[in-house]
């Protein structure tokens, strides 16, 4: 039997429902933990850092399940938790703080995924730097540029225009009322994938790619997975979009090319454990990396679970992967 500490971000009880889900991620994972016939312990990683050293040499844990992903509830600083992990020399699930880093600065990441011949579409910094070739739509996305789980994303956070100067002016002012840093990504008219990807004994495991459905949109509603789809559960966007892991034969070619962009992203940015990756899919068939997320949801209700279900892997089963990758070199 091993000390498992299930190390999660400190949530306030006003917190969104974005936030709260970590501490449902700890309690489903703490059970898994428990089948497997290991010790699950939950600890906040707390704002005081000498604190969380002072818990964490304490209780002196075989694997640290991590879990954070806010930090005084800013996602700027996820990688803080794995940089003071790595500090005492603990061995911990998922990416290490270099990974975690430079797929949380979406960015960056951004950057990387261009260098390296990998599809993302264009954007524009808050500085008026432009990356990419231009897009034609004229549609843009003000998206916060390290915040996960869509925060910040609503109809206020789209823009039509292709005039420079309006979009850099409506990116200042998105930045000051969420009080982050902020890019605007071009909106990229088509489908919407994400795929998992699982550490194992045997080598990554790519798990079945799910398609966002939009459902019922009206024509003037572009098909965006929002905070509200996401977790507001009395809004039309979220009655609305649902996950499909079905894919029709004529897809085949097309779930291939997301299962290889997937597991070169993987090796591109050295993930570890576990891993999603978001894609856009345009009118042309092409598939559009959006962001890689180095530590994605694994409450039993989201996509990550749905994923290993469908593939016929057990929740507990896929959590014992993660806990032994952990120990990997």
């Amino acid at each position: 039997m091993k000390n498992i500490v299930i190390l999660h971000s400190d949530v306030k009880e006003s917190a969104g429902e974005d936030e709260l889900d970590c501490l449902k991620q700890a309690e489903v994972i703490g059970e898994a933990v428990s089948v497997l016939g290991h010790l699950p312990i939950n600890l906040p990683f707390v704002m005081d850092l000498n604190a969380n050293i002072s818990r964490l040499s304490s209780l002196k844990p075989d694997i640290v399940f991590n879990l954070v992903e806010t930090l005084a509830g800013r996602g700027s600083m996820i990688y803080f938790a794995t940089a003071l992990l790595d500090y005492l020399r603990l061995p911990y699930t998922g990416c290490r703080t270099d990974a975690m880093y430079l797929t949380s600065n979406k960015p960056l990441a951004k950057k990387i995924l261009s260098a390296n011949g990998i599809n993302t579409p264009p954007w524009i910094t808050a500085d008026g730097a432009v990356y990419g070739k231009a897009h034609g739509g004229g549609t843009y996305i003000l998206k916060a540029s390290w915040e996960e789980a869509s925060v910040g994303m609503d109809d206020e956070s789209i823009i039509q225009t292709q005039d420079p100067k309006t979009l850099n002016d409506a990116l200042q002012v998105r930045q000051n009322k969420l009080g982050l840093d902020c890019f605007a990504e071009a909106y990229i008219d088509g489908r919407e994938f994400n795929i998992a990807l699982l550490a194992s004994e045997g080598g990554i495991r790519i798990l079945p790619p799910a398609e966002i459905l939009f459902e019922d949109y009206p024509p003037d509603k572009l098909k965006v997975l929002d905070y509200r789809a996401k977790w507001v559960t009395d809004s039309f966007e979220y009655d609305k979009t649902r996950r499909s892991l079905e894919m029709a034969p004529a897809d085949a070619g097309l779930v291939d090319r997301l299962m290889e962009i997937g597991g070169r992203c993987w090796n591109l940015f050295g993930l570890r454990g576990y891993a999603r990756v978001d894609f856009r899919i345009d009118g042309q068939g092409v598939p559009w990396v959006l962001e890689i997320n180095a530590n994605p949801c694994l409450s039993p209700d989201a996509g990550f679970a749905a994923a290993l279900d469908y593939a016929g892997i057990k929740y507990s089963e896929a959590i014992d992967d993660i806990l032994r990758d952990a120990l990997n070199p």
